[in-house]
């Protein structure tokens, strides 16, 4: 049995991390206290999950990271997209290499935001990367445990599409998580997978912090019409039905497309656009939801 103390940035005598469980091997024991040493420092994380693919959710996680950068917050922005990380080109970071200090990585910075993706790990971008669950478990975890996020205000954490194994880890090793954001488009084949999202935090007791509408409507930059592509009002209505909040909408706008394609968050570079400001709505939102009324919205 090890010798009973805290952790290197706690001296909490209920620090979850001061003691050795009874079913834990040593290992199991340090690895836990090590996370908890990581974890202790970051004062909120966020989880940014959609049903499903296609609706934008890395955007959001994306842009949400940076607004709370702009309101002043330190923030990591963690990218779990293994199979398909889009993080680093959103961010103009394709070609950036990871830094390591013995064994623990150092998060590529980018001005006050800490970055990280198994796309900076790539020796180039399209390579496909073709692992089982238990190797993107490993990650899961390594990409938390190991690395150097500081003292944070924030971690956004940008889930893949679905329920699988990056956030089922993530809602595991993170069981303090504020909570998750729901991203999604308002169309009906949308929707029925924005269901299962909910019923994942239901089950994994992760507080609903607010689900997204993106790609709402669609206002012509010429004659300001706004015509509604994928139909409108789905994602409140979700919300509404399962008894979770609603954060706001988020239209179509040219502008998002184009800075994500060019590496420039349309939350920094495009304020005065339409989509923009409904971002800036929205994380307005959030931010309140977060620091006021903590554990809120869950399911």
């Amino acid at each position: 049995m090890p010798e009973k103390k805290t952790c290197s940035t706690c001296e909490s005598s209920e620090c979850s991390a001061l003691n050795q469980k009874s079913e834990e091997s040593l290992d199991e024991f340090l690895e836990r206290r090590q996370l908890q040493s990581r974890l202790c420092r970051i004062k909120h994380k966020v989880l940014v999950l959609s049903g499903k693919g296609g609706v934008g959710k890395s955007t959001v996680a994306v842009n949400f990271a940076v607004a709370l950068s702009l309101a002043g917050r330190s923030v990591g922005l963690l990218d779990l997209d293994i199979h398909g990380p889009s993080v680093p080109r959103m961010l103009d970071l394709e070609g950036a290499s990871l830094q390591h200090d013995n064994d623990v990585l150092i998060p590529v910075q980018l001005g006050a935001l800490r970055i990280m993706s198994i796309g900076f790990l790539l020796s180039a971008p399209d390579q496909a990367v073709i692992w089982r669950g238990p190797m993107k478990t490993g990650v899961t975890r390594q990409f938390i445990k190991d690395v150097a996020w500081g003292e944070l205000d924030y971690l956004v954490i940008d889930c893949p599409p679905g329920t699988g194994d990056e956030p089922l880890s993530v809602a595991q090793l993170i069981p303090d998580a504020d909570g998750a954001v729901i991203v999604t488009t308002p169309q009906e084949v949308a929707l029925a997978d924005v269901r299962k999202c909910l019923d994942f935090c239901r089950q994994l007791d992760v507080p609903v912090l607010g689900v997204i509408e993106n790609m709402s409507g669609f206002a012509c930059p010429k004659c300001g019409e706004v015509v509604d592509i994928f139909k409108k009002g789905g994602g409140e209505r979700i919300a509404t039905e399962m008894g979770v909040p609603f954060a706001g909408c988020i239209p179509i706008d040219a502008a998002v497309v184009a800075s994500g394609d060019q590496g420039r968050p349309f939350a920094y570079h495009n304020k005065g656009g339409p989509g923009a400001q409904a971002f800036a709505r929205v994380a307005e939102v959030l931010l309140e939801r977060i620091e006021n009324h903590p554990r809120c919205g869950e399911v």
